[in-house]
């Protein structure tokens, strides 16, 4: 059985599009997830998973014997970020060399980098003009979106689109491609 950890802070909509993916997997089981955000919305969308939560804050986050003990507790094969906010510190990506995945919300390296994320990112693609915008899944590296990517998907932009069906057409993109990249990489 392959293990990931998923680390999320917000509403957890892709956390629970891998969850749901990977339920009835004999393979791959989400086995936890970390969230830096107590009130977060994946805390609730795990319950029907029976996905245990653990809540941690920046001073656990920075207590690098800590932190690994909670995550070596669950044994990962894969930790993947979805729609995590914090900058991976450097003890984990040395302790899980390629063994940390992000999805980003555009095609990197357009569009990336420290506070672009959610509509920051579809506002700027829109500002920007594009006429494509998309999806980067990359590995982690102890910068923000530098990773080596692992796959794009892209989808075409008029310029009657707004943020806001910037941001539909790329939550269609991450429904249909992050689960499927990380059964991959696990399938390897």
């Amino acid at each position: 059985m392959k293990n990931i950890i998923i680390f999320a802070s917000g509403s957890g909509s892709n956390a629970e599009n891998i969850a749901q993916y990977f339920k009835d997997s004999i393979t791959i089981k989400v086995v936890a997830v970390f969230t830096n955000n107590a009130l977060a919305g994946v805390i609730n969308r795990m319950e029907k998973f029976n996905i245990p939560c653990i809540i941690f804050n920046r001073e656990e986050y920075k207590n690098e014997t800590l932190f690994l003990n909670k995550i070596n507790t669950f044994e990962p094969d894969l930790i993947v970020l979805a729609g995590f906010l914090w900058l991976v510190p450097e003890y984990l990506v040395n302790t899980f060399p390629n063994k940390i995945i992000n999805i980003h919300p555009a095609l990197l390296p357009k569009f990336g980098g420290k506070g672009m994320y959610g509509m920051h990112v579809h506002q700027a693609v829109k500002q920007a003009k594009e006429t494509e915008t998309g999806i980067t899944i990359h590995y982690v590296n102890n910068r923000f979106d530098e990773g080596k990517t692992i796959f794009n998907a892209k989808t075409s932009l008029t310029e009657n689109d707004t943020p806001e069906s910037i941001a539909t057409k790329i939550h269609e993109l991450e429904m249909a491609h992050f689960p499927r990249v990380i059964e991959g990489l696990l399938s390897n």
